[in-house]
C-alpha cells in the first residue's frame, strides 16, 4: 500500500511517484516525448572512397581475414557518443578482400547487402549459393542467413556494406553465430538469384525507367528487397550529365553510395561533392538537392519501406 501524503503538495507526490520508478506526465524532461517535427540525432556527413581504399590497401598487408572476421572500415556518423551507425537505423563500412582470400561464413539477425565498387572474381556463399560479385553487383545477404566472401579474380576486391544492425539492437532480437566448418561448403553457383542485382540488369533498367514526374529523384529504379529484408529499401537513381533535383525532404534516412559518375549534393546545410565509391548519409527531414556534373548512378540504401510501413513516411517539395 502507498502511504497518504503527509503534505499534500506537489513535490510529495512527484517523488512518491518516483520511489514507484514511475514519472509524473507532467513535469519537464531533458528529452521530451514528443516535439513538433522530425529531429534526427544524426547530421549529414561523407566519407571518400579514395582515401579509404587506399587505406584498406595497407590494411591488406598487415591484417588478414584469419585474424580479422572481416577487414572492413565502419563509418561512423561523427555525433557524439556513437561508435558504429551512419544513421538511425543503418550501418554501413567499406569492406575488401585479396584474390585468394576467404572471410569466414557466419549469420546473424541483421539484414544486409553488399555494393561492388571494385570488384572482377569475387563472390559471396549465401545459405550454400554461391552469388558472383564484380563490380556494380548488389548481393543480398537477408538476416539468418549462413553467408562468407571469397575471391578468385586477381586484384584486391572491394564493397560497401550496408545493414540494419542499429535497427537490431533498437529492437533486441539480436543472434550471431559463426559457421560450425567456419567457412560454408558450396550447394551450386547462382548467377541468376533473387539476392544478386547484376550490374548491367541495373544500367537496363535504367535506361528503360519512366521518367520522375516530382522532378526530385531523377530516373530511379527499386530493386525488390520486401520478400528478404523488409526494413531495408533499395533504389538505383539514374542521373544525366547537368541534371538537378528539385529540393525536398522525406522522413526516410537515406545511405548514398556512388556507383558512377561525380557531382555534389547539399543535405541540410552540408554540400557534398561526390564522385566514384563515395558514401554520403542523408538523416531524415532534412532539405535535400543533387547536380549530376556528368552522367551518374547512385545507389540508395534506405528505411523507407520500414517507413511506409509504420505509416511514419512524409515526403514534401520545399523551395
Amino acid at each position: 500500500m502507498v502511504r497518504e501524503l503527509a503534505s499534500g503538495t506537489l513535490p510529495e507526490l512527484e517523488a512518491t511517484i518516483a520511489s514507484l520508478n514511475m514519472t509524473p506526465g507532467w513535469i519537464k524532461r531533458q528529452i521530451p516525448l514528443v516535439w513538433k517535427e522530425m529531429q534526427s540525432q544524426f547530421i549529414p556527413a561523407q566519407w571518400k572512397y579514395v582515401a579509404a581504399r587506399e587505406l584498406m590497401q595497407q590494411a591488406a598487408k598487415v591484417l588478414g581475414t584469419d585474424l580479422a572476421e572481416r577487414r572492413n572500415f565502419v563509418m561512423r556518423n561523427p555525433v557524439p557518443d556513437n561508435d558504429f551507425s551512419i544513421l538511425r537505423t543503418i550501418i554501413c563500412a567499406y569492406q575488401t578482400v585479396l584474390p585468394g582470400e576467404t572471410a569466414m561464413s557466419h549469420r546473424h539477425s541483421s539484414h544486409a547487402m553488399r555494393v561492388m565498387l571494385d570488384s572482377n572474381g569475387a563472390y559471396s556463399i549465401v545459405n550454400g549459393r554461391k552469388h558472383p560479385m564484380d563490380s556494380g553487383d548488389i548481393v543480398l545477404t537477408p538476416g539468418g542467413c549462413w553467408h562468407g566472401h571469397g575471391h578468385e579474380g586477381m586484384e584486391q576486391a572491394f564493397w560497401v556494406d550496408g545493414l540494419d544492425v542499429p535497427l537490431t539492437h533498437l529492437l533486441e532480437p539480436m543472434f550471431y553465430e559463426p559457421h560450425p566448418e567456419r567457412w560454408e561448403p558450396v550447394t551450386c553457383e547462382a548467377r541468376h538469384s533473387p539476392m544478386r542485382f547484376p550490374w548491367a540488369d541495373t544500367v537496363e533498367s535504367l535506361k528503360n525507367a519512366p521518367a520522375d514526374s516530382t522532378g526530385h529523384f531523377g530516373k530511379t529504379i527499386l530493386l525488390d528487397t520486401s520478400l528478404f529484408m523488409p526494413t531495408l529499401t533499395l533504389k538505383v537513381c539514374g542521373w544525366q550529365k547537368g541534371w538537378s533535383s528539385r529540393p525536398y525532404r522525406h522522413t526516410a534516412n537515406v545511405v548514398y553510395v556512388v556507383m558512377q559518375g561525380s557531382g555534389s549534393s547539399t543535405i541540410g546545410e552540408c554540400k557534398f561533392d561526390w564522385q566514384f565509391g563515395d558514401v554520403i548519409a542523408s538523416p531524415g527531414w532534412n532539405r535535400i538537392e543533387h547536380h549530376a556534373g556528368e552522367d551518374s548512378v547512385l545507389c540508395c540504401i534506405s528505411d523507407e519501406q520500414l517507413m511506409r510501413w509504420t505509416r511514419y513516411y512524409r515526403h514534401e517539395s520545399m523551395q
